[in-house]
């Protein structure tokens, strides 16, 4: 069962994920925050959506965009307190940045069969080889998360 406050969390970057479609971005959105999610307002350090084409930059994923936020507001690199809620499965470089920042948790939507580094093609962010394990929980809205990045994929291909 995925507790609520993950859902109601999920809802948000499911908002910006429709806002970077909108922009012709990759739908995907992320929030990082800071302390517990099981509280009436989670202090929510930073939002950001995918910025890869406005930007033509590959590492314009909404998950750097958060993650990089949140350590200039903090002045510290090492996120250790901080959870990631994100409306697709981290790539390996995500999913890499998240260990390296020392993320507590990985919270996602949608599975990624291509391209997912948390469980489906790679599982970076559990690898026990590496200094950081962050903990996961996928399929948080798994079905609206999916239908935006496949609506938004076919709208293209028209």
């Amino acid at each position: 069962m995925v507790p609520a406050e993950h859902e109601r969390l999920m809802r948000q970057a499911l908002g910006l994920a429709r806002r970077a479609a909108a922009q012709g971005e990759v739908p995907v959105g992320a929030l990082l925050v800071q302390g517990p999610l099981n509280v009436a307002r989670p202090k929510i350090l930073a939002r950001a959506h995918n910025v890869t084409e406005a930007r033509f930059d590959p590492a314009g994923h909404a998950e750097v965009q958060v993650i990089r936020r949140a350590a200039k507001k903090l002045g510290r690199w090492r996120l250790n307190d901080c959870t990631l809620l994100v409306t697709l499965e981290p790539c390996a470089m995500c999913a890499g940045l998240a260990v390296w920042a020392r993320l507590k948790a990985v919270v996602f939507g949608a599975w990624d069969p291509k391209a997912g580094a948390c469980g489906s093609v790679l599982d970076v962010a559990a690898n026990p080889k590496l200094n950081h394990r962050v903990q996961l929980s996928g399929g948080v809205l798994q079905d609206e998360s999916a239908a935006l990045l496949r609506d938004f994929f076919r709208a293209r291909r028209r």
